[in-house]
């Protein structure tokens, strides 16, 4: 409950009985102050009255008084400047390691609040919060999402830079490495990724001209050119075709000359992937893309529009992939063209975070602007978590909104993180909640 207390604390949502020390002195809470995150006191610079004298200084909170000593802050200096102590239980006097008794403040949690609190924490369905939302304006709902948006790509541009230390500062490296990464649409990502750190482009460049061979080093580095990659039931097939020894030819060829070392094929997943999705086809639609130049970060940044963003990304699989997904096995689908899903998602995730990145590093605002304008004009996501949202009343109408919400449901309801949403704030504070039916919740895959 201390959490708690913190949030009625720094939101002011204090009772409105007159405030007394436990020595009976009056207190008026001019300002909370600054909360305080890292170590040292809760709140730093509050601005509290005790008996009309105006102190200015730090305030810590917990649970019970006792709790002051269990956390040694009577022998810590940093809290020497602490003008007050606010708990919820006063069980005893406390001291500053200069020796000074600190004024004691016992606030009771409003009952509204507490009540819904319990409700976020125990709730057993799914958003717990959804009651309030079709009571909140829709100014509040679009600062939020706009926040959300926004924090969900600094999320993103934190992993780009770390891929581009990772690459001893090439952001064009780093550009290949998250593009690969999105090629995996979820369930292959980590893999793509690895595959993409290990496969030494400077190599690859030399033989751009030739896709066989780019695709032959794209499958060979992801060890998929290795028999024992193959499904047993498959691998007659896949002989008799004789596309796989081709490719395993000149991989070989490839890797003696640059000394290359495949990654472990174990590393891919395949159960219950669609054809589509299949690390082979995926793998030769990015070897396609790397072969016509499409590929690489200056391309990106050229691109002022989203239509010719989706030109640069658009790409097919090599002919012997139209038609199969893995070696010897024939495929009922045709895997022509990247589709207009799959193009769209990488958009989201690959183009616009690297635009957003770029920007923020270089201090280029445009190319910022640019990709918040981007998700502005693209389609939102369709899977369960933004059906969900759209089933408690939430529009949906962007790829920035689909974000946003994806944002929230996964570093805030997740990790019940209640007391810093808006939302969340919204329905602490509703001392009556609507009377809402709970929404059926459908449970829809993710693409």
């Amino acid at each position: 409950m201390e959490e708690l207390l913190h949030y009625v604390w720094k939101h002011k949502l204090l009772p409105i009985h007159p405030l007394r020390t436990t020595d009976g002195r009056e207190v008026e809470v001019i300002d909370t102050g600054l909360h305080n995150r890292n170590a040292g006191p809760d709140f730093f610079n509050a601005k509290v009255k005790i008996d009309g004298t105006l102190w200015v200084g730090n305030v810590e909170i917990h649970q019970r008084s006792s709790d002051w000593y269990v956390h040694h802050h009577d022998h810590d200096a940093a809290y020497n400047n602490v003008i007050l102590h606010v708990v919820s239980i006063a069980n005893m006097e406390v001291t500053t390691a200069d020796g000074k008794h600190l004024p004691q403040l016992q606030i009771d949690i409003p009952e509204e609040v507490a009540r819904n609190y319990d409700e976020l924490r125990i709730a057993d369905h799914y958003p717990p919060c959804y009651r309030i939302i079709p009571e909140m304006s829709r100014l509040t709902i679009h600062a939020w999402m706009s926040a959300l948006q926004t924090e969900r790509l600094e999320q993103k541009t934190k992993a780009i830079v770390k891929r581009v230390e990772q690459c001893e500062g090439s952001w064009e490296a780093a550009y290949f490495m998250t593009l690969a990464r999105n090629f995996g649409f979820g369930i292959n990502g980590d893999a793509f990724e690895t595959w993409a750190r290990q496969l030494p482009l400077q190599a690859a460049g030399h033989h751009r001209d030739d896709l066989f061979q780019v695709e032959a080093l794209f499958l060979g580095q992801a060890g998929l050119l290795n028999e024992d990659a193959i499904p047993e039931r498959y691998r007659d097939a896949a002989k008799g075709e004789g596309h796989f020894d081709r490719l395993r030819n000149e991989y070989k060829y490839l890797a003696h000359k640059f000394s290359l070392q495949p990654i472990d094929a174990r590393q891919w997943r395949f159960l219950r992937l669609r054809p589509q999705n299949f690390p082979h086809v995926r793998l030769s639609q990015l070897a396609m893309l790397y072969y016509k130049r499409r590929s690489g970060l200056s391309q990106l940044l050229d691109c002022t529009t989203i239509d010719k963003a989706k030109e640069l990304l658009t790409t097919e699989a090599t002919e012997y992939w139209k038609n199969h997904y893995s070696f010897g096995s024939e495929s009922p689908f045709s895997q022509k063209k990247l589709s207009a899903s799959s193009q769209s998602l990488l958009l989201i995730n690959t183009a616009v975070p690297m635009l957003f990145a770029y920007g923020r590093h270089h201090g280029n605002e445009a190319l910022c602007d640019r990709a918040f304008d981007f998700l502005e004009q693209l389609k939102p996501e369709r899977n369960h978590i933004v059906s969900m949202w759209q089933q408690c009343g939430l529009d949906v109408e962007t790829a920035g909104d689909s974000q946003a919400l994806i944002q929230l449901k996964k570093e805030y309801c997740d990790r019940k993180k209640c007391l810093q949403c808006r939302i969340g704030y919204a329905f602490l504070s509703a001392e009556v909640k609507p009377k809402v039916p709970h929404p059926t919740i459908s449970l829809l895959s993710e693409p």
